[in-house]
């Protein structure tokens, strides 16, 4: 992959202007079980989602599942190659669903089309270092603006392949990866699960192998870029940049830029058809106190949606690094234009600590599907041309502080979206509770 050889070397030379790293981590391992550590957390979770122009379909969706998360991560043994292993098991229990009510993608659905009483699932990954690098082999859940499981619904889902980590120049981030199969961790427990496409609603496509490289380079405290390429196997090849600029004015006040970009072309069998796309977002913060004022515009130059990882067919993934892409909606269909004002407030500043709000509206604009190629997966998908839509999006979150129930956290989400004929108008709450326990 040629863009993927020019970000690598970018890096390295980049590399080469800097200090080596502090101490090898390698250097400072205890051993396999004094570094080891296990963590429970439990989450429950409730989905509703209501739709108000479905005709003849599925008007609303409520359930709520419980899910139990353990995941146990080993020390490095000592020596100048360390090795070790990982491991996490999940068990969702449902709470409340109907054969109605269905499809919120936080249970896999069983062959009578109910969403299952309870299922559990377990992975794991050996892993070696040298210095500050790592391998690892196994179930993983990658976290990068290229290739990313999902984490919206109950558990994370997670891939199988190859994944190194390298941290060996002071404020550079390497990061390589190549995976076969994934398995989206609420909607099915099948770990050889397809590599599908989020916004193919037909669930055809299959990416048979992904690869990914690249990494992010802190020039200073508050001045960072990101170079990432992956390639979806005889799908598409993307590239994408972050650059991300903090100014502080004052103890109190800061300005804060951060810019997106995504390049994406079809590649080898082109099995999502012609794609020739470029999406960029543009997000500006003025931070005052406990307030917080974000301004933000996102577009979508080319003919086909940007689309991005989505796992065996059902919940999305995150890679999608984008400022427009909330709660419901993305704002990525073909030549759109958006943009968000959105307002966070911190409520420590008056005297109580974990608890925070936000709002943000979003519009979209210049919606054209009518250009798509006729024989890709998109086609259909996205209207006529001059479509729009605009989603409004509320949360209230609290984390306790301290005592035994120090990090339960709650939060509520509340999202309205409104289209013309591409997309849904719909009403959208949920609630998520989570209570992290760290056992070593």
């Amino acid at each position: 992959m040629q863009v993927m050889k020019w970000s690598a070397l970018a890096l390295a030379v980049t590399a080469g202007t800097t200090q080596l790293a502090f101490a090898s981590a390698q250097d400072e391992s205890k051993g396999f079980l004094e570094d080891s550590k296990l963590s429970v957390l439990n989450k429950n979770y409730t989905f509703y989602r209501n739709f108000l122009n479905n005709p003849g379909g599925q008007n609303y969706r409520n359930e709520t599942a419980h899910g139990i998360m353990a995941d146990y991560q080993s020390g490095y043994t000592q020596g100048t190659v360390g090795f070790g292993v990982d491991a996490h098991g999940m068990l969702g229990i449902k709470l409340n669903s109907g054969n109605g009510t269905n499809g919120t993608g936080l249970m896999p659905t069983g062959s009578d089309g109910r969403s299952q009483d309870d299922y559990s699932y377990a992975g794991g990954a050996v892993k070696a270092r040298i210095s500050n690098t790592e391998l690892k082999y196994g179930n993983l859940m990658p976290a990068n603006p290229v290739f990313a499981v999902g984490t919206a619904r109950l558990f994370p889902g997670s891939a199988e392949g190859f994944q190194v980590l390298s941290s060996e120049i002071e404020g550079l981030n390497l990061e390589a990866g190549h995976f076969t199969s994934i398995r989206d961790g609420s909607a099915s427990t099948n770990r050889d699960g397809r590599i599908t496409l989020s916004y193919d609603f037909g669930g055809i496509v299959d990416a048979k192998n992904v690869d990914y490289l690249g990494g992010s380079y802190a020039l200073s405290d508050n001045f960072s870029v990101t170079l990432y390429g992956s390639e979806f196997e005889d799908v598409w090849r993307q590239y994408y940049g972050n650059a991300n600029y903090n100014i502080p004015l004052s103890d109190t006040q800061a300005l804060s830029f951060d810019f997106n970009i995504y390049r994406t072309t079809d590649k080898g069998q082109s099995l999502a058809g012609d794609i020739d796309n470029t999406t960029w977002s543009l997000a500006a913060a003025y931070s005052i106190g406990a307030h917080k004022f974000t301004l933000a515009h996102q577009r979508v130059n080319g003919d086909e949606p940007f689309d991005y990882l989505s796992m065996d067919g059902a919940n999305s993934g995150d890679s999608i690094f984008l400022a427009n892409s909330v709660q419901y909606s993305d704002f990525n269909a073909p030549n759109e234009r958006s943009w968000q004002a959105r307002y966070d407030l911190n409520m420590a500043e008056f005297g109580v600590p974990g608890l925070s709000f936000m709002a943000r509206y979003i519009t979209g604009d210049d919606i054209d599907g009518t250009k798509m190629d006729p024989n890709g997966v998109y086609a259909g998908n996205f209207g006529g041309d001059d479509e729009k839509h605009w989603e409004r999006d509320l949360e209230a979150k609290y984390v306790v502080q301290e005592g035994s129930a120090k990090d339960l956290s709650f939060r509520v989400r509340q999202a309205t979206h409104r289209a013309t004929g591409f997309d849904s108008d719909l009403d959208e709450v949920r609630v998520i509770i989570e209570y992290p326990l760290s056992i070593l």
